[in-house]
């Protein structure tokens, strides 16, 4: 059987430890899932009110499913989550993440953070249609779920952040630049390749369209596309020079000084990028591996598009006007994420997410947030809405959460606001 690709990233056996640790001292049940939502290592015991329950669920709606759309959400955020599951069951997920992409997370749960009452089951019989029988067997088998005051429930949480920020060591980040390494190789070899096919002749003159098109992406802040491009032009170059160091290192120092040049016309601070393309030329001259200069010169096609995120001018106040314009609008969907305003917009949501704490003065996820808060506080104090109603009027997919993220905004829980 194939070792889940999480594991290349985490060493196994320290992640079962740590969970056995802290599933001793905690009494929740504990697992890991991967990006696609399977769960790949678990600990703690498994409860009949979980898997009776199921099945009165509509088709498609699993705990699977539930889960991964929890762990996603908790990569938007960037921190830990507190939510209820369809069945009315409290649990925390952590999201693991490599270079702001999520490779899966660390669920915690379930547990009940006050005792169950038949509220709680009346509400979930109306909803799934359970009848009778079944119901008083759902609230036997309830009382075998852990409860934890919600003020513990927030110091697990803060537990479980440090415990597993610190599994992604140095070599794993290492594992993943040889990742990026091959991958690498992989498109410059696809590309050779494809000039074989495609008939073009070693001789052939230089592409300086592609060079364009490379510089355009680079100042458009497009990392990706940009580094795409980066790897078809040395595909060129090794089709028709061959692996010859020399040859590569002086397409290297003036693509460097082209990327600069680039950067600094799309209106990157002049000083820096100078500097910074002073390093670069220092280091590409010290370099004496072809495989090793290819990766320098992905870095410095990311780090040269990264510094136009810092380039923002006049145009950039109406693409904030229309992205504050969508968010005020959409503000109660809870759904809504930084990659649909970047939509919205047509950039890229790395550089948009850039370009909008630059032209702010806060992060996306914040200003959301404060947009969220102050609509509920409206709702707080000219109606007699249920807080939980009113958490999820403004977008918050749970009290838990809503309340937590209210008192950081305004120094009072919601109730004490009312």
């Amino acid at each position: 059987m194939k070792e889940p690709f999480l594991y290349s990233i985490i060493n196994s056996g320290k992640l079962a430890e740590v969970l056995v640790s802290l599933e001793a001292c905690i009494n929740i049940p504990l697992q890991v899932i991967d990006e696609t939502g399977n769960v790949i290592c678990k600990k703690g015991r498994s409860f009949h009110y979980c898997s009776y329950i199921t099945k009165f669920l509509p088709s498609g709606d699993t705990c699977k499913k539930q889960h991964l759309k929890a762990g996603r959400y908790s990569a938007e955020l960037g921190e830990s989550y507190i939510f209820s599951c369809h069945s009315n069951l409290s649990h925390i997920i952590y999201p693991i993440l490599i270079k702001g992409s999520f490779m899966g997370a660390v669920l915690a749960g379930p547990f009940l953070m006050g005792i169950p009452d038949s509220t709680m089951l009346s509400d979930l019989a109306k909803k799934y249609g359970i009848q009778s029988d079944p119901l008083l067997e759902l609230y036997d088998s309830i009382t075998e779920i852990p409860v934890v005051e919600p003020s513990k429930v927030t110091q697990i949480s803060r537990l479980i952040t440090f415990l597993f920020d610190g599994l992604i060591t140095d070599s794993h980040i290492d594992i993943m630049a040889r990742k990026q390494h091959v991958s690498q190789q992989a498109k410059i070899s696809e590309s050779i390749h494809q000039y074989k096919n495609d008939g073009v002749k070693p001789e052939n003159e230089y592409p300086f369209e592609m060079e364009k098109e490379l510089l355009s992406k680079v100042k458009a802040g497009d990392i990706e596309a940009a580094k795409e491009i980066l790897n078809q032009l040395l595909g060129y170059v090794f089709f028709s020079r061959g692996r010859n160091l020399e040859n590569i290192n002086a397409r290297a120092v003036e693509l460097t000084s082209l990327l600069s040049r680039a950067a600094i016309e799309g209106g990157a601070p002049t000083d820096a990028i100078l500097k910074i393309n002073n390093e670069f030329l220092k280091n590409i001259s010290s370099i004496k591996n072809i495989d090793e200069l290819c990766m320098k010169l992905s870095e410095i096609v990311e780090v040269f598009s990264d510094s136009m995120f810092t380039a923002a001018n006049k145009s950039n106040r109406d693409i904030m006007k229309k992205a504050v314009s969508y968010i005020s609008a959409n503000y109660y969907n809870h759904d809504l994420t930084l990659r649909d305003v970047a939509d919205t917009v047509h950039l890229n949501p790395t550089y948009f997410s850039a370009l909008f704490k630059e032209s702010c003065g806060s992060s996306f996820k914040e200003y959301l947030n404060m947009v969220r808060i102050e609509a509920s506080k409206q709702l707080l104090s000219n109606t007699d809405y249920s807080i939980i109603d009113i958490a999820i009027a403004t977008g918050f997919e749970d009290q838990s959460y809503f309340s937590k993220v209210f008192k950081r905004y305004t120094g009072f829980t919601p109730k004490q606001y009312r």
